[in-house]
């Protein structure tokens, strides 16, 4: 072996065990506190197929192992753009839940990459050009995971996480698919297995780093936990300043404008939208603006539904009276805080009356 080929191979293998290490810290970081929780659990399937996939693609490994024992390799790896769109659709969306489709096309994802080794496809056949574009697909559905919930998120330090996740993860697979593309039979060479690596370990640094500087309840809901002996500083003038600017939201009924969004409310009460960000995150304790929002809107749901005066009146009336731009997130959103749907709640209310 060459000298700068064994400076390349201890170059990769340097940076795979600094990928691995700082993986496992990554996924103690996310079970710390919050085990039960999706996000967390497929945070921890994407770090454990991260690690196969840092395996498997060693260039020694593709050329040297027999196709049999790669192939399951290769299916997980494949299946890794999968998990990272689920991870990022599960840490920034609050209402995200595992379905059984989900796991289905994982496993989809998982053989069409193991079969793809299995057979030794070329690389221009259509199988092999919808595993190595699959990837990508992903990788914008996970930008639109992050980024959609964004605006509406109060938590600043989770907003520039979902930046960082959209941007380093879509250049991630960006690279890897356009280094597969130009390398024979899909296989990479030595340096460009170094740069994946590179690219690997500088994301996994970034997301280790920003998991860090979140506490565990700005990532995730909070858990039950007992009340602390000395409850922590309270801001007397923008605790006031909070509650002055809640009840003006509900006195005027700035939470009636459909498609209300945080700086058209700013606007309305004459604040800097980062000012009326951390009011309502950190002296109301709400994560999100829209469920803010929704709150003043099924309050006042609850109580037209409530008046006699008004049993005649139509729900969709009364939802979109509210604010609710359809019948169909104000039934979900009442369903949820309520137990009952509008109807259930209404016959219940009204039946004494």
């Amino acid at each position: 072996m060459t000298e700068p080929a064994y400076a390349a191979l201890l170059i990769d293998a340097a940076l795979r065990g600094a990928v691995l290490a700082l993986m496992g810290v990554t996924a103690w970081l996310m079970l710390r506190d919050r085990a039960g929780f999706a996000a967390v659990r497929l945070g921890v399937a994407l770090a454990a197929g991260l690690a196969v996939q840092v395996v498997s693609s060693m260039p020694w490994f593709e050329c040297q192992v027999p196709r049999a024992w790669q192939a399951p390799l290769v299916g997980v790896s494949v299946a890794n753009g999968l998990l990272f769109w689920l991870f990022t659709a599960a840490l920034f969306d609050e209402e995200f839940r595992p379905r059984r489709w989900q796991a289905g096309a994982w496993l989809a994802v998982a053989a069409l990459g193991t079969s793809n080794c299995l057979l030794a496809l070329p690389e221009g056949s259509p199988s092999m050009l919808l595993q190595r574009w699959l990837p990508v697909l992903f990788a914008l559905l996970a930008i639109r995971a992050a980024l959609r919930p964004r605006r509406a998120d109060l938590v600043e330090r989770r907003r520039r996480l979902a930046l960082y996740l959209a941007v380093a993860g879509s250049v991630y697979t960006v690279v890897l698919v356009a280094l597969r593309l130009a390398s024979p039979q899909g296989r990479l060479s030595e340096g460009g297995a170094v740069l994946d690596m590179a690219l690997l370990l500088l994301l996994v640094a970034g997301l280790a780093w920003k998991l860090l500087g979140v506490a565990p309840n700005e990532l995730l809901p909070a858990a039950p936990a007992p009340l602390p002996a000395e409850p922590p500083p309270v801001d007397a003038e923008e605790r006031a300043q909070a509650e002055q600017m809640r009840q003006r939201v509900e006195a005027e009924g700035l939470f009636r404008q459909e498609e209300l969004g945080i700086g058209q409310l700013a606007d309305r009460l004459g604040l800097p939208e980062y000012r009326l960000r951390r009011l309502i995150n950190q002296q109301l304790g709400h994560r999100n603006f829209n469920a803010f929002i929704n709150g003043f809107r099924l309050a006042a749901a609850r109580a037209a539904l409530a008046d006699p005066a008004r049993r005649e009146e139509s729900i969709l009336a009364i939802a979109l009276e509210a604010g609710f731009g359809s019948i169909g997130p104000f039934n979900r959103a009442f369903k949820a805080e309520t137990g009952l749907t509008p109807s259930e709640f209404r016959r219940q209310a009204l039946a004494d009356c």
